[in-house]
């Protein structure tokens, strides 16, 4: 299974690469040099790449229908359902720090492996758990799994991809790209394949999911290395404090934070807006589609045009600001107050946008964590990328819902959050100012 997916991934990349021989190669070479530059990448970064498709096809097989399970199946009452997704939200990012400070401290292979078997336990007991009590469980169980995994799997692959760009073979950041595209594509098989479960029942969507993971967990024991070459463990303690002194690599936790304050909009202002102009919220399945099409087929070539183009800072800049424009897009439109098809062209035109703000910012930020990082801390750095930067979506997502329902003019939501990161631009540091030692702790 590893080598198929391996192999469609390679075509994936190939097809998107668009690279050119001196000599002006045509396509078809062009897809061969991709697809070498896949083979010739190391066994543990394929691993890591692969496994992150897998474990977000295993995720998203089973989480897109969790409220409706616990709402119908179940008969939690509506504040109990928005609690235990909020409880998987916490237990997961905000939690991602700690899981960054155990790889840090006891290296990847074992808190990955840990994370596969919560992972697996969690999904298990939500599958036969019917009391609320067993459901909040196997919840904070398979959040805290994602807290383990995540950050392992992202540090290492943010350190090999410095150290690939070391050794020459190109930007960083077109592996993370990579990266970024397989999970996404796990995004989007995942809910297809849990949708074909479903016809069973919600039990067996779990045991699924819960069966990848076994196979991902499989997978690791078999060629995850014991002691990966490069990765520093950390046994002093103090990483914490000098991490909340690292103002630099705060400002850039911020402005992310803003992209996945603008990310989250997908499953807040936008429901709104679809409703709005069509009466339904039927069309987000189709806007969802789109958003995860393009970054399956346009990250690539998207990261490339950056990568050739654009330092991390000036990517970030222009992926925040193409944000910005896709929610002045919906502002722009509200007063004329379109309906039905015409209603939903603004909505497509800000998820297009905020989707290519999010292929320049997403693997620009992760690239930039180990120049910021210090040495030997690059899982911590990493998991409170995603910690802080959730913290900044809990407290603004709440003000976002607040604003949607003042009764403002229309446009006015709308235009207050284009503005949020357009000024986040301003709060990321200068690339050129490096952290000392930081290439080490990559």
């Amino acid at each position: 299974m590893t080598g198929l997916i391996s192999r469609v991934l390679a075509r994936r990349a190939a097809a998107a690469s668009g690279d050119e021989s001196p000599g002006g190669a045509t396509p078809r070479a062009s897809r061969q040099g991709t697809r070498r530059l896949w083979l010739e990448l190391s066994p543990l970064l394929r691993l890591l790449i692969v496994t992150q498709l897998a474990f977000n096809i295993g995720f998203y097989a089973v989480l897109p229908f969790l409220a409706e399970h616990l709402g119908t199946a179940i008969g939690m009452a509506g504040w109990l359902v928005g609690f235990v997704l909020g409880l998987r939200t916490f237990s997961q990012q905000g939690l991602f720090v700690v899981g960054g400070w155990l790889v840090d401290r006891w290296g990847v292979r074992p808190v990955v492996l840990a994370g596969c078997v919560l992972r697996v336990a969690g999904f298990a007991w939500l599958g036969y758990a019917e009391a609320s009590w067993a459901v909040i469980g196997a919840v904070l169980v398979i959040g805290f799994a994602a807290a383990l995994f995540s950050p392992a799997v992202e540090s290492e692959v943010a350190r090999q991809a410095v150290v690939w760009e070391e050794e020459g073979h190109g930007s960083r950041t077109r592996l993370l790209a990579l990266f970024s595209v397989a999970g996404q594509a796990g995004a989007f098989v995942g809910p297809l394949l849990g949708a074909l479960l479903l016809a069973v029942d919600f039990r067996t969507a779990c045991l699924a999911g819960a069966a990848v993971f076994v196979l991902v967990l499989a997978g690791h024991v078999w060629l995850m290395p014991q002691h990966i070459p490069g990765r520093v463990r950390t046994l002093e303690k103090g990483g914490a404090r000098v991490l909340l002194r690292n103002r630099r690599f705060l400002a850039l936790c911020c402005a992310y934070g803003t992209y996945l304050l603008a990310y989250n909009q997908l499953y807040l202002a936008l429901p709104d807006e679809v409703r709005r102009t069509t009466g339904s919220q039927a069309p987000l399945s189709w806007l969802f589609a789109l958003s995860s099409v393009l970054v399956v087929f346009a990250q690539l070539p998207v990261t490339r045009w950056a990568g050739d183009r654009l330092d991390l800072r000036r990517s970030m800049t222009a992926g925040l600001l193409l944000i910005s424009s896709g929610f002045a897009v919906v502002a722009a439109a509200r007063p004329a107050g379109w309906t039905g098809t015409a209603g939903l062209l603004p909505a497509a035109g800000f998820v297009v946008l905020l989707t290519v703000g999010q292929m320049l910012v997403v693997p620009a930020a992760r690239a930039w964590v180990p120049d910021l990082a210090e040495e030997g801390r690059i899982g911590l750095y990493m998991g409170a990328l995603s910690s802080v930067s959730g913290l900044i979506v809990l407290a603004g997502s709440a003000a976002t819902g607040s604003l949607l329902d003042t009764g403002l003019p229309a446009a006015v939501p709308w235009l207050v959050l284009a503005a949020v990161p357009a000024l986040a631009v301003a709060l990321l540091p200068r690339r050129e100012e490096r952290a000392r030692g930081a290439v080490a702790a990559a």
